[in-house]
Formats: structure tokens, sequence, C-alpha cells
């Protein structure tokens, strides 16, 4: 053999390994979105665990509020189906955009019921009421976390497949962007406010 086939193989060999290095970084980045993503599932289930919970014990004192609380299962129901379809495929932007809108009716849904909870004194005296509006308040607080952490993954995973030469591997093997977890809504922006 001669020293020029051997330093072309070694170049082709050492191409190969860093090309190949490119390739599991990505993977690595999306793994961290949809680690990122499955955090955010977990709070979510969560949260919508609870809501029927807080729904069933405000019926008894809103007794002529069926609409409302109507409204809020719906909202509920809605944003879950949303969130399981995003589940997934947490890469996908158009489930995470619905997950978004489906949420942000939940959010609409839930300032209702709150406030229309505020003119029902036992209802805000409810040992059971007060418990699970802690537990939803500490939900949120963990949604909140959660949402940073998987934004932050897409941000580094977007970045990943955009910069040269990734960019040619994520083009290759079909790397797409994935979308951050924003809110538009300014109304949805402001804190859930949980308490009677």
């Amino acid at each position: 053999m001669s020293i020029e086939l051997i330093i072309a193989v070694v170049v082709i060999l050492g191409l190969l390994f860093y090309l190949i290095s490119i390739y599991n970084k990505l993977i690595s980045l999306k793994n961290r979105v949809d680690n990122g993503w499955a955090q955010i599932d977990v709070q979510l289930q969560r949260r919508y665990d609870l809501i029927p919970n807080l729904v069933e014990t405000a019926k008894g004192y809103m007794k002529h509020e069926k609409e409302t609380l109507k409204m809020v299962i719906d909202a509920r129901n809605s944003a879950n189906d949303a969130a399981k379809a995003a589940s997934g495929n947490p890469s996908d932007q158009n489930a995470i955009k619905d997950l978004q809108a489906s949420e942000q009716k939940l959010q609409g849904a839930m300032m209702s019921f709150q406030a229309l909870a505020e003119s029902y004194p036992d209802l805000k005296a409810n040992t059971n009421m007060l418990a699970l509006q802690e537990e939803l308040a500490t939900t949120e607080n963990k949604v909140g976390f959660s949402r940073q952490a998987f934004n932050d993954a897409v941000m580094q995973y977007n970045t990943g497949i955009e910069v040269f030469p990734n960019s040619l591997i994520a083009n290759q093997f079909k790397f797409t962007q994935a979308t951050e977890w924003q809110i538009e809504d300014q109304e949805a922006k402001k804190n859930v406010k949980v308490t009677f």
C-alpha cells in the first residue's frame, strides 16, 4: 500500500466518523426535545386530572352555573386530546400549535370559572376546594418550569440542525424544526388566579 492510499483511507474514515458524530449529536438534541415535552405532558396531565375534581367540588355550590362548568370540562377535554396528539411527535409544529390554542381556551374557561366562583362564599371556604386550588397552583408552576426547559431544548435542537455542517446531515436525514411553546394571547400570559 502506498502512503497516499493510507492517507486517503484515514481521511475518509475521519470524515465518516465526523459525520456519524454530527448525526448522533442531532439525535441527542431531538431526544432532549422529546424529554422536555414528556415533562410538560406529565404536568399537563396532572392539571387535566385536577380540573374535573375542582368542577365536581364546585357543582354542589354552583347549581345554576352548569354552562360554565360544561365549558371548563369541554375545554379540558379538548386540551387533553391535543396534548395526546402532541405527545406522539413533540417536534410536529402543527400539533404544538393546536395544543397551544386548546390551552388558551382552557385558560379562558378556568378564568371564567374562577371569577364565577368568587360569588359563592361557602365554596371559597370548602376545604376540598382549597386543597384542589393549591394543587392546581403548584401544577401551574410546574407546567411553567417544564415549558421553559422544553423551549431551551427546542432552541438547542433548532440551532443544532441549522449550523453548518450539521445542516447538511439534518437535511439528508429529514430533521425538521421544532416549535417552542409560546403563549400568544396576552391575557393567557397572566398567572392563573386560583384563590377564591
